[in-house]
């Protein structure tokens, strides 16, 4: 437990950054995912071209790599300065929207065809036929799936700690190179991957409310 309670900091600050990048990098793959989604459904051949090489492109792409274009190709563009942390979330919301983007797609051609006929044939244009009509009905098939890539955007955070980004992982190397610090490496990896479980315990537990709730709700 001197892993523990010697570096409690580290602890905390480990934590907070996790939550945070995944946190914030799922509210960027959850918004960019659906619009990406419903352009891959888009009667608009333009819109469907673009979302398919969105997809393509990116979800082809390790998440390695894509941390490489944010954190060291973004210093590149003369753009204003951003922390690292900032440009992970980016990084990692970019990628996990392609997932979510075709989690959704298969929870949208789940929907009949004729409920969105029918909200087409009483005037409601493309938008709120998506927003009102079949995006609530997909999002409810998809729980599992969708819960599924968090899970692995979660797991992704780890990717993160190669970037001086300070998350769970990163305190493996941060108290191996200190002296004044209690642990060794296995000591503290072993942990973070206990945090790790309990985390997912806690997504797992989310979606079977949500699935449970939403049964009810149909």
């Amino acid at each position: 437990m001197d892993a523990i309670f010697g570096n409690l900091d580290l602890w905390g600050e480990g934590i907070t950054y996790t939550l945070l990048v995944f946190f914030f990098g799922g509210i960027i793959a959850l918004v960019l995912g659906t619009i990406v989604g419903a352009m891959r459904v888009s009667p608009v051949p333009v819109a469907r071209a673009v979302g398919t090489a969105y997809v393509t492109l990116v979800r082809n792409t390790p998440l390695t790599l894509v941390f490489f274009f944010f954190v060291f190709g973004y210093s590149a563009l003369a753009l204003p300065t951003l922390s690292n942390t900032v440009l992970g979330i980016l990084a990692i919301g970019v990628y996990t929207a392609t997932y979510v983007a075709e989690t959704l797609r298969a929870g949208i051609n789940t929907v009949p065809v004729g409920q969105a006929e029918a909200a087409r044939a009483i005037g409601l244009p493309f938008g709120q036929v998506m927003t009102q009509v079949v995006l609530p009905q997909a999002f409810r098939s998809v729980v599992p799936p969708m819960m599924s890539v968090f899970i692995a955007l979660l797991k992704n955070t780890t990717v993160a700690a190669g970037f001086s980004i300070a998350v769970l992982p990163q305190l493996q190397s941060t108290i191996s190179n200190s002296h004044t610090r209690q642990g060794s490496p296995m000591e503290v990896l072993l942990w973070v991957a206990v945090i790790f479980v309990a985390l997912v315990m806690l997504l797992t537990w989310l979606q079977r409310t949500l699935e449970n709730r939403w049964r009810i709700a149909r």
